[in-house]
C-alpha cells in the first residue's frame, strides 16, 4: 500500500533510503539543510520541501536520518506541532538510548507515535536496499512501519520497547568494532611472522576466527575484493561513525556499571583513529594505524 512519507536528512544514508521508498511506489516529501543534498534527492523522485515543517504537514509517516540525538530532539520540537495527530515518527539515526526514549516521550505527549529504528549496512546497504533495521517501540507501530522498512532493507527486527532498537545497534557495533581491531591485529601479527594475507584469510575464514570483519570487510587488500581495503579504504562505514557508535556504547557501559574492557578500549582506539588518519577512511583502515604503531615499537 502506497504511503505519503516525509524524509528528513538526505545525506549519504538518507538519500538512497528515500530513493528506495520512491522506487517502491511511495510518495516521499524530503528536506535537508544542505541544498545540494536536497537537489540530489529530488533527481530520484523525492518531492522537495522548503522546510522540515513543510515536509511533515499532512503526511502519514515521518522518517528521520540525522547525525546526533540533539538534532533529533531539536527537530521533534520543531515539527511535532506541525504534524497531524497520530503521525508515525520513525527515527533511523543512531543516537543515545536515553535520547531515543526522550524522543518517544515527546512524540507521545504531542499525540504522535514513534519508533527508534537505527540501521546496519552502511551506504552500500542503503543504496542496495539491504539494510537491517533494529526497531524499538510498540508492536502495532512496528507492524505499520514494516512495509516501509522492507522497501529500504532486507531485514527488520522488533527488539522491544522504546530505545531497544538503539540498544541493539550499539551492542552490535561494539561487537563489530572489537572484532575489527582483533582481525587487524591478527593480520599485522601474521605479517611480522612472514604469513601472507591470503594464507591467514584462507585459514581463519573457514575456522574459528571467522567473522563479518574478516569475511566481508577484510581490513587488508586482496582476500575479499569488495572490501574497502581494495579501494584505499574509501568508506563503506566511516571510522568517524564507528567512533561515534562506540562512544555511545561506552556511555551506556559506564552508566550501567558493565565490565566491558574491550568495548571501552575499542572506543578509545577508534576515537583516536577518527581524529587523525581515519577521518575520511573506512573503519577497517585502523589496520594501518596498528601496523604503523607496531613499527614504531619494533
Amino acid at each position: 500500500m502506497s504511503r505519503t512519507v516525509a524524509f528528513i536528512g538526505l545525506g549519504h544514508m538518507g538519500a538512497p533510503m528515500a530513493a528506495n521508498l520512491v522506487k517502491a511506489g511511495h510518495r516521499v516529501r524530503g528536506h535537508d539543510l544542505v541544498p545540494d543534498a536536497l537537489d540530489g534527492a529530488t533527481r530520484t523522485g523525492v518531492e522537495p520541501a522548503s522546510s522540515a515543517v513543510d515536509a511533515v504537514a499532512d503526511v502519514e509517516v515521518v522518517v528521520t536520518m540525522l547525525p546526533m540525538g540533539c538534532h533529533v530532539l531539536d527537530l521533534y520540537d520543531t515539527v511535532l506541532s506541525a504534524a497531524r495527530p497520530g503521525t508515525l515518527l520513525v527515527d533511523c539515526s543512531t543516537i543515545d538510548v536515553a535520547d531515543a526514549r526522550t524522543a518517544h516521550e515527546r512524540a507521545a505527549a504531542a499525540g504522535m507515535r514513534a519508533l527508534d529504528a537505527p540501521v546496519s549496512g552502511g551506504v552500500v546497504g542503503a543504496e542496495a536496499a539491504t539494510l537491517t533495521f533494529m526497531v524499538g517501540g510498540g508492536e502495532a507501530e512496528f507492524a505499520e512501519a514494516r512495509p516501509l522498512l522492507e522497501a529500504m532493507g532486507k531485514k527488520a527486527v522488533h527488539c522491544g520497547g522504546a530505545g531497544a532498537g538503539q540498544a541493539a545497534k550499539i551492542c552490535n557495533n561494539m561487537i563489530l568494532g572489537v572484532s575489527m581491531i582483533a582481525v587487524s591485529e591478527a593480520f599485522v601479527l601474521g605479517e611480522s611472522l612472514g604469513l601472507s594475507h591470503q594464507a591467514l584469510y584462507d585459514v581463519a575464514s573457514t575456522a574459528s576466527g571467522q567473522c563479518w570483519a574478516l569475511s566481508v570487510n577484510c581490513p587488508v587488500p586482496g582476500p575479499v575484493p569488495t572490501s574497502p581495503a581494495n579501494s584505499d579504504y574509501r568508506p563503506g562505514f566511516a571510522a568517524s561513525l564507528m567512533a561515534k557508535d562506540l562512544g555511545l556504547a561506552a556511555n551506556a557501559v559506564k552508566a550501567g556499571g558493565v565490565q566491558a574492557e574491550l568495548g571501552l578500549r575499542a572506543a578509545e582506539l577508534y576515537a583516536a583513529y577518527a581524529e587523525r588518519a581515519g577521518a575520511a577512511e573506512d573503519f577497517s583502515g585502523i589496520v594501518r594505524t596498528i601496523r604503523d604503531q607496531s613499527g614504531e615499537q619494533a
